[in-house]
């Protein structure tokens, strides 16, 4: 059917080109979130200013995506909708893991859409330039980022060693961005220490928490990691001691992390130590406490564990490790997220007859996370921990707004910081910016190749999590919708 062009609409055809490339259909009012500089030529950077009442608000989203523009809108709203349709996902698991990819033409073929579609999408870039480039922009937007170079499980020493040079280049790299745009830097614990060390490594320290009498002789007094209700199946014997060779790699990695925190103390980045899979998580937490007690001085942490919420043990491994910081004096810090390894760790532990270590239902783990969260402010409220609260949940956000305006913590704290994956929440990024808190996006970032199996991987286990953006898709179609209305009348705009 002819889609017949009234008068006024061909009149007012160059307005709505300029107006629905511009973030606002009142752009006199609007303005631009650029960079200013004072007298000396220091770069200020935006800040978002709330009153003392503001609260996490989503309903006017001609505010909430006023630094967007119409195109990037437009690609957000698409790439989530393919994102949320399941045989996407599914295609895109089947292709990377055929032997299509062998044959270089379509190889290239399929590297490249990927590259121009979900990667550009839910990745900061190739390499530091490019992660720079989009780490400016979030900067513009009153945004900060979380630079994770997207390496893990390296097999070997040499690996470690070249996954360790990666990294240190990433924080050497912030030096010459906007002061303050990078919020943390960010490992995977298993990308600078060989994989099945941290299996060796965690079945000794369950062995040890389940006989105290157990003898380790490298092992240091850190904050406790296990608790009684922690998964100990992936332990079913006595574990042989490490050899000499594996005590020196265990003495390697120490070195490597420490050599990382101390590039992150000089450079004033803090660190985000993500959490794995449990069959390797008491390695990761016990170095990563190791690190914390050399490293967080001063009333503010350099490094911060991981706790995930979907995990039953969860709650009390991270209120134990707090208390058990505050007696030693040592501020601790953490990010709090749901959990990435659902599916797997489900089948692991079903494979071996025991009940899986996740919650039995989303809301639990729902509750588990609100928890978590309102006994880290408390913490954060009397200046002993800090946190950060990496979550895609509008209710977690409003729960943890709310209790932060409870327990007065100013918008101003750094020790209470959110954050959202690149091309997830944005609603929920922006209208907690707006609010006045610290928000940062985590991006990672590295060769299409490299980076787009972990991605991938990330998306099957958390499948859930991709169809859950119905709530951005919602917002971004009604702005999308109120621009080219107020467009198409001539500037009028209507909520």
């Amino acid at each position: 059917m002819a889609m017949r062009s009234s008068p006024k609409l061909l009149c007012n055809l160059p307005y709505i080109v300029r107006s629905l490339n511009s973030s606002s259909s009142i752009v006199a009012t609007v303005p631009p979130l650029g960079l200013s500089e004072k007298a000396d030529g220091t770069v200020v950077k935006p800040v978002a200013v709330a009153s003392p009442c503001s609260t996490l608000n989503l309903d006017d989203v001609e505010k909430l995506f006023k630094s967007v523009s119409t195109v990037q809108l437009l690609r957000s709203s698409l790439n989530l909708h393919m994102a949320a349709f399941g045989p996407v996902v599914e295609l895109g698991m089947w292709v990377m893991r055929s032997r299509l990819v062998e044959t270089a033409i379509i190889r290239e073929f399929i590297l490249t859409t990927v590259k121009h579609t979900f990667y550009e999408h839910f990745c900061a870039g190739e390499n530091v330039e490019e992660a720079s480039r989009t780490l400016q922009r979030l900067w513009n937007d009153g945004l900060t980022g979380i630079l994770d170079y997207s390496l893990e499980d390296a097999t070997d020493n040499d690996s470690c060693d070249r996954n360790l040079e990666e990294f240190l280049k990433t924080v050497d790299s912030t030096k010459f961005l906007p002061p303050s745009s990078v919020s943390f830097a960010c490992v995977k614990i298993s990308a600078i220490c060989p994989i099945s060390l941290l299996g060796r490594v965690s079945d000794l320290l369950r062995w040890k928490h389940k006989d105290p009498t157990f003898y380790l002789p490298w092992k240091r007094d850190t904050m406790p990691f296990l608790t009684n209700a922690s998964p100990f199946y992936h332990t079913l014997k006595r574990p042989d001691p490490l050899t000499a060779e594996e005590e020196k790699d265990l003495q390697l990695t120490h070195q490597r992390l420490m050599k990382l925190c101390q590039k992150c103390l000089e450079t004033n980045l803090p660190l985000l130590v993500d959490a794995e899979y449990t069959s390797v998580q008491p390695a990761i937490d016990y170095l990563t406490y190791c690190a914390a007690i050399d490293f967080n001085k001063d009333g503010f942490p350099i490094v911060f564990g991981t706790i995930q919420a979907y995990l039953k043990d969860s709650k009390q491994r991270m209120v134990q490790a707090t208390e058990a910081a505050e007696k030693m004096g040592i501020p601790i810090g953490f990010k709090l997220v749901r959990g990435a390894y659902l599916s797997s760790e489900t089948q692991i532990a079903s494979s071996l007859g025991f009940c899986s270590p996740i919650h039995g239902s989303i809301k639990e783990t729902h509750a588990c996370y609100n928890d978590c969260t309102s006994f880290m402010l408390e913490k954060v409220a009397r200046g002993s921990a800090a946190v950060v609260l990496a979550t895609h949940n509008l209710e977690s956000g409003k729960v943890a707004t709310m209790k932060a305006q409870e327990l007065g913590i100013g918008k101003g704290n750094e020790k209470l910081q959110f954050a959202q994956l690149k091309g997830m929440a944005e609603g929920l990024s922006y209208g907690l910016k707006s609010a006045g808190f610290q928000v940062s996006k985590y991006l990672p970032f590295g060769p299409v190749e490299k980076v787009m199996p972990y991605l991938l991987r990330r998306a099957e286990e958390n499948k859930g999590l991709l169809s859950a953006s119905t709530l951005d898709r919602q917002l971004m179609s009604k702005e999308l919708k109120r621009r080219l209305k107020a467009a198409i009348l001539g500037g009028k705009t209507t909520k």
